[in-house]
């Protein structure tokens, strides 16, 4: 009932003393409801939350039992389930064993202690399910001990500060779906943010009925191929579709960038607990095939007391045309003159050294069953694959690990704009991580099924305003506002 109705009812002249104090409290009640059931659009409408319980390894119950601990009591009170709250956090986290530390060199094998890590991914969701707000925490690089509550404590601090800034900055974008036809939605690319895409999609569909769309990690090259051929809706990509496909088909494509994320030196060096650090010259010469073993002079100098082994690196790259290969290639072109002589930047390369694998899954299997070898990977696939991954020396001389905040950090000041192909890569900030890169959704400038087409228009736009919120959890740092802005005004004027 509407509330105004209820209030006129309430103040009827001959209505009786009690039965106005009955319909009054009635209002009220129902008013509160209303209020209540009327979903929150940010984080800084959640008062309530309700914390489900967290999925993943063995920890995911103590991780759910730190994380309760340190959240911020004053700024949301905890209900004791969902239909009581304004929103529902739900967390995956795991912890594993790095390895070990020895603390008495005389007796190594016997006085040593436990290293571990981990993760612990949240995702903030309203009563309709959609999402407000993501975070993957990853431990603090001062201290390995306590993992549980370094993960817990990092990721409940950042949604208390987060859902302080949003109380008091703008509103955020939002954009009203249309009525949909059903349709199917192909779509193939990037393997880079494919296990974003999946999630992105599958959480459109829930909130779309009739809507189905399907994405095929088959790498950047091959899926602006499909496009421009006719074979797909939508592609995904790393690299402008033109430096793919040189043809006017594919310059006329047009680019959505989507989210941004990072490309990370994995690696699998037995007995060594310490996180690497690597110069970008000493990365470009071991894939030249310049620096061959693990205990070259090159690393030991940045990676001090470390115990490198004297053992050869064995290098295992992308051998498909890779968007994620053009993002590592193109960091190598900036900062060796020798890379960008003899090797260049491209979705394929003629690798001086090394073993191909098939996509970031395949690179990360490789690395992982190879003792004593060396690849690249976006970010995600690092973390669910627990494999180690190096610092790496950006432009300000700082060593910086990827995580949400370096590569946020890379993002800051990004500019887009027609005819011109932006790059964050070896950003000039101090705590930028240097491998980052925005990867984009590419769709046709025109297309003859209007069903297809607002079905597509709606997906890009639910990407560039909900699906910012969704992206942190699985390591992806969200699209500056600037650019969401630009994006939504040019999506808009096309509708």
């Amino acid at each position: 009932m509407n509330p105004q109705v209820l209030m006129s009812r309430i103040l009827r002249p001959k209505m009786s003393v009690a039965l106005a104090s009955a319909w009054l409290v009635y209002a009220m009640v129902m008013l509160c409801a209303l209020a209540h059931a009327q979903a929150v659009d940010s984080l800084a409408q959640v008062k309530r939350i309700y914390v489900a319980d967290f999925k993943g390894g063995q920890e995911a119950a103590h991780l759910r039992e730190s994380f309760l601990r340190h959240l911020d009591r004053g700024r949301f009170q905890i209900a004791q389930s969902p239909k009581d709250a304004d929103a529902v956090v739900h967390g995956t986290g795991e912890v594993w064993l790095k390895g070990y530390v020895s603390l008495n060199a005389r007796t190594p094998s016997s006085d040593r202690q436990a290293v571990y890590t981990g993760y612990l991914s949240i995702e903030v969701a309203a009563q309709n399910g959609q999402p407000i707000w993501s975070w993957l925490a990853t431990p603090a690089r001062v201290t390995w001990t306590n993992v549980v509550d370094n993960l817990a404590g990092r990721a409940a601090k950042k949604l208390g500060d987060a859902a302080e800034a949003q109380s008091t900055s703008a509103p955020a974008n939002t954009t009203a779906p249309s009525s949909l036809a059903a349709t199917d939605l192909e779509g193939a690319g990037a393997t880079f943010p494919a296990p974003l895409y999946q999630k992105w999609f599958q959480d459109f569909e829930e909130l779309h009925p009739g809507i189905h769309v399907r994405y095929a990690p088959v790498g950047s090259e091959a899926g602006v191929r499909r496009l421009v051929a006719g074979e797909s809706d939508f592609a995904g990509s790393d690299v402008a579709p033109e430096a793919v496909v040189e043809t006017p088909v594919a310059a006329s494509l047009r680019r959505i960038p989507s989210v941004v994320g990072a490309v990370v030196p994995i690696y699998n060096l037995g007995g060594v607990t310490q996180d690497l650090r690597f110069t970008p010259a000493a990365l470009a010469d071991i894939f030249l095939g310049r620096v061959k073993q693990w205990d070259d002079e090159s690393l030991k100098h940045s990676n001090s007391g470390v115990d490198l082994p004297r053992a050869p690196i064995a290098v295992i790259h992308r051998s498909d045309g890779s968007g994620t290969t053009w993002v590592w290639s193109d960091f190598l072109s900036k900062v060796s003159p020798a890379w960008a002589s003899s090797v260049g930047r491209g979705t394929t390369l003629r690798w001086p050294v090394g073993t191909g694998a098939a996509g970031n899954d395949g690179v990360a299997e490789a690395v992982l069953n190879t003792p004593n070898s060396i690849g690249y990977v976006e970010l995600t696939y690092a973390i669910q694959h627990r494999l180690a991954y190096g610092a790496v020396r950006n432009r300000a001389g700082e060593f910086v690990r990827a995580d949400l905040d370096s590569v946020s950090e890379a993002a800051k000041g990004a500019v887009l704009s027609s005819g011109h192909d932006p790059t964050i890569i070896d950003a000039a900030r101090k705590f930028a991580y240097p491998i980052s890169a925005f990867t984009w959704l590419v769709m046709p400038s025109a297309g003859s099924n209007a069903a297809k087409r607002a079905a597509l228009e709606d997906l890009f736009l639910w990407v560039l305003v909900y699906g910012q919120r969704d992206c942190s959890s699985l390591g992806y740092a969200p699209l500056p506002h600037e650019v969401v802005d630009e994006e939504l005004r040019m999506l808009n004027a096309g509708r």
